[in-house]
């Protein structure tokens, strides 16, 4: 059996672990990148009978990819923006 653990830390409030047998790193990937999960103090992996601490790996896979700025298309933006102006004009 494997699952992961994700301590998540509340401030003064406290903290949270989610232990979910069901979720899949993927679905814990996917939770951090939405920013369902916040605040977390780490992750471990359960598997059989060893604990690894994935923290950094999984933080890292979550992270979202960088756009260089010359690669943003700036005239494509602005067309959509006035599009969605326009969709919003009284006729």
């Amino acid at each position: 059996m494997q699952y992961f653990v994700v301590m998540i830390d509340y401030g003064r409030r406290g903290r949270e672990a989610v232990v979910d047998p069901e979720i899949t790193r993927r679905e814990v990937v996917s939770r951090i990148s939405s920013g369902e999960y916040r605040n977390i103090s780490f992750i471990h992996e359960i598997a059989q009978d060893s604990v690894e601490d994935v923290t950094e790996a999984i933080l890292a896979e979550a992270a979202l990819p960088e756009i260089p700025p010359e690669d943003v298309e700036l005239q494509a933006i602005r067309h959509d923006h006035a599009r969605d102006l326009r969709k919003h004009e009284k006729a």
